[in-house]
């Protein structure tokens, strides 16, 4: 029986989490339709201009993304602190640029005086919103609905494009979050659609190994910062070549299905996090079909079930990355 998204998604036990999207009919999201011969190929650029916009709005950012042909996946983080910083202001001017909001917020925005009680109506208002835009399923809907729409549209038809909610899975620990990442980034390699990792079109890792070629690191995806110190900034705690390494030679595997012809136990990553070179091959392969919403370190599955008593982690995945 599933869970309610409200008990998938608990940032107490995780800020982490590997989403998925898929398309419900036969003419794909994106790619070339067998049938018509009709290329929608376009259609990644949407997806992918419209998720790095809302990572500029919502306190939410972005690890990892793939846009395949028949869905996508997304790696989030969720900055609560973000969020509570901002002033009232701040957050009415986010909410608008994604809807329309209110006739309060309206005028609140235009510089029109407020009565006392109306301006504490909006303050309850603005709450509302500072929820939503720390919210994986509003991050969600804001991506896909749009989307639909379009879709729609260039189609000439109306009715459900995507196949229902997307699938969410809780990331506990620096393995599992550097383990999806990874299994995000190489979708397109292990789909026969791309030769190389950095050749992957439409993928986070496409779009940050273009932004090293300047010594940057894209603004739209959530940075690498390097290894764990004292007052680091928000980011991912790993080296940024390090990380390019490990996909580069896990990519090398899956494309070669030689498993164990490299020794990715060398990565400084794997080292850190205690994951082994077979485990990691695993992961790196069958991350989605192994695992239930709930991925980590047998620790962490275990402390999680302790805070969610009524959560059941899948088995397999304390043993992928234990």
């Amino acid at each position: 029986m599933s869970r309610p998204r409200s008990q998938q998604v608990s940032l107490s036990d995780t800020p982490y989490y590997h989403c998925i999207s898929r398309c419900v009919r036969r003419a794909f999201l994106c790619g070339e339709d067998v049938v018509t011969g009709k290329s929608f190929e376009h259609r990644r650029g949407w997806i992918e201009n419209r998720l790095l916009f809302l990572a500029q709005i919502f306190a939410i950012d972005v690890c990892a993304y793939a846009v395949m042909s028949n869905h996508i996946h997304v790696v989030l983080h969720v900055n609560e602190q973000d969020a509570k910083d901002w002033t009232t202001r701040e957050v009415i001017e986010r909410w608008h640029k994604l809807h329309k909001g209110t006739l309060l917020t309206q005028k609140y925005i235009r510089g029109e005086e407020l009565p006392k009680a109306v301006m504490e109506m909006l303050e309850v208002t603005a709450e509302t919103y500072r929820q939503r835009l720390m919210d994986i399923s509003w991050f969600m809907r804001d991506l896909s609905e749009p989307i639909a729409r379009q879709a729609n549209f260039e189609d000439n038809c109306t009715g459900r494009f995507w196949e229902g909610r997307f699938k969410s899975q809780a990331l506990l620990d620096e393995a599992a979050l550097i383990a999806c990442m990874a299994y995000v980034d190489l979708n397109p390699l292990r789909a026969n659609i791309a030769d190389t990792p950095e050749t992957s079109q439409f993928t986070s890792l496409k779009k940050r190994v273009k932004s090293a070629k300047r010594a940057e690191q894209p603004k739209e995806l959530m940075p690498f910062i390097g290894n764990e110190r004292e007052n680091q900034p928000i980011g991912i705690a790993f080296k940024l070549k390090d990380y390019f390494d490990l996909v580069d030679l896990t990519g090398r595997v899956v494309r070669e299905d030689k498993r164990g012809s490299i020794d990715l136990s060398l990565s400084p990553i794997l080292q850190r996090v205690g994951i082994s070179h077979e485990n990691w091959i695993t992961i790196a392969t069958q991350f989605e079909s192994n695992s239930s919403s709930i991925v980590g370190a047998e620790a962490s599955l275990k402390e999680y079930s302790h805070s969610n008593p009524k959560a059941r982690p899948n088995r397999r995945c304390t043993r992928l990355l234990a």
